[in-house]
């Protein structure tokens, strides 16, 4: 009966949100977000909290205030806009949305259209944008990887507007071998969020000055399937407007031979301190990404292609 009522509140506010402009959505977004920083205290003060172990100093008690509540801002807009794009035509998503750098994954496909490619994607910006990749990418279709959320209504309604997209979206626990059949099929622009706490089976790596454990799975899986790596980067460019920047590929073998998981990765995580330098406030701060990594007997700290970690991908 919950769920079910759940499910109903949802859907109203999502129709409410999809009947406004792009713009008011994005607005009421930020104000949605201005709001939850004065309401969630919990979540404010590990924005803070990582905000101020990244850029020690160099930032005043006033600015980290300033730029945490611009970032609770950009992560309602975020949310409101995802909706709002979710029921928009391609031919109207692409006067609010630019891709730049893709051209490397154009040549690849003319020159091997089976081949696929992976993505190392964050909680940048409008995150939720990145499902509509494929349709600015000839030759390839977008995928990602999710996890189900524990409420069966809510999850079916999210299942709805990613639909929209034209982006497969395969959920990790129950969905690794049809993701694993579209992989050696070819085609497939996959996309995984790397930027969150990679578990007790993650790889321990810096990131913003500190160690944290980070999800090996863009390296194990572009190793796996000899898939090219890039880093793809959503900028908010202006309210309801912006810039997906993919960056070159990553090396994944020198010489013919395979890199190690955790080098690859570490350039990964170097493109994203880049990303977060350049605009702070773009970033998804509310996330403590540096959980404590609980020791584990025999954890793998730099798998290889033939010998991946047990974690699943997580959810892009």
């Amino acid at each position: 009966m919950a769920d079910h009522a759940l499910y109903w509140l949802a859907l109203g506010l999502i129709r409410l949100i999809q009947l406004l402009p792009l713009t008011w959505a994005a607005r009421l977004g930020r104000g949605l977000g201005q709001l939850a920083y004065y309401l969630d205290a919990r979540h404010r003060r590990v924005a803070q909290r990582n905000l101020e172990a990244a850029f020690g100093t160099t930032l005043g008690a006033p600015q980290v205030q300033a730029l945490a509540r611009e970032n609770f801002k950009r992560i309602g807009e975020a949310y409101c806009s995802g909706i709002k794009t979710s029921a928009m035509k391609p031919e109207e998503i692409s006067r609010c949305l630019e891709f730049t750098g893709v051209e490397a994954l154009q040549a690849l496909h003319r020159e091997q259209p089976m081949c696929s490619a992976v993505g190392a994607i964050g909680h940048f910006g409008n995150f939720e944008i990145y499902a509509h990749m494929g349709r600015f990418v000839a030759g390839f279709h977008s995928a990602a990887t999710f996890r189900g959320l524990r409420q069966p209504g809510l999850d079916r309604l999210l299942g709805k507007l990613r639909a929209t997209s034209g982006c497969t979206f395969y959920e990790r626990r129950s969905g690794a071998a049809a993701l694993k059949a579209a992989l050696n099929q070819g085609g497939v622009l996959l996309g995984l969020l790397a930027d969150q706490h990679g578990g007790d089976g993650g790889i321990a790596l810096p990131f913003l000055n500190r160690t944290c454990s980070t999800n090996p799975a863009p390296a194990v899986l572009a190793l796996r399937y000899r898939a090219p790596l890039f880093v793809a980067i959503c900028y908010r460019i202006g309210l309801g407007r912006w810039k997906v920047e993919v960056s070159p590929f990553i090396p994944t073998h020198i010489d013919g031979r395979a890199r190690p998981v955790e080098d690859i990765m570490r350039e990964v995580n170097v493109q994203f301190e880049k990303a977060i330098h350049r605009d702070p406030a773009n970033w998804f701060w509310v996330h403590n990404r540096w959980k404590p990594m609980k020791p584990r007997r025999g954890a793998i700290t730099a798998p290889s292609p033939a010998n991946p970690p047990p974690q699943e991908p997580s959810a892009g």
